[in-house]
């Protein structure tokens, strides 16, 4: 089982930054693909980005690449997504998920309970 909880989202005006954390519990965090979504008002849950259980890979939604970077630190049970550069459109519930073996296809298994990012113009 993994259990996941986010933080770091927040108010910010339009050109600025927030980090986004999501600590993880279980012992196979490590083993884990990580990613972010999420939920605009009135709009279907969208992928954000991924990284593998290594961190080697890293995977972006092309309205985000350039500007969100994601990252995780297996030793502190923990996945960041930097966020710059925001932009109005980026406000939305923002969702952690994980899974034994993809979060890029399919619906991953594990989810958070959800942080919220709000950018203001």
């Amino acid at each position: 089982q993994v259990q996941l909880v986010e933080s770091g989202g927040g108010l910010v005006q339009a050109g600025g930054s927030l980090r986004l954390s999501c600590a993880a519990s279980g012992r196979t965090f490590s083993s884990y693909p990580m990613g972010w979504f999420r939920q605009a008002p009135g709009k279907e849950r969208e992928f954000v980005s991924a990284i593998s259980w290594s961190g080697g890979s890293t995977y972006y939604a092309d309205s985000v690449k350039g500007r969100f970077t994601i990252s995780r630190d297996n030793a502190k049970n923990t996945v960041y997504l930097q966020m710059n550069s925001l932009k109005p459109e980026d406000t939305a519930v923002y969702y952690c998920a994980a899974d034994p073996v993809t979060v890029v296809a399919g619906t991953p298994s594990y989810w958070g309970q959800g942080t919220q990012v709000t950018v203001s113009s």
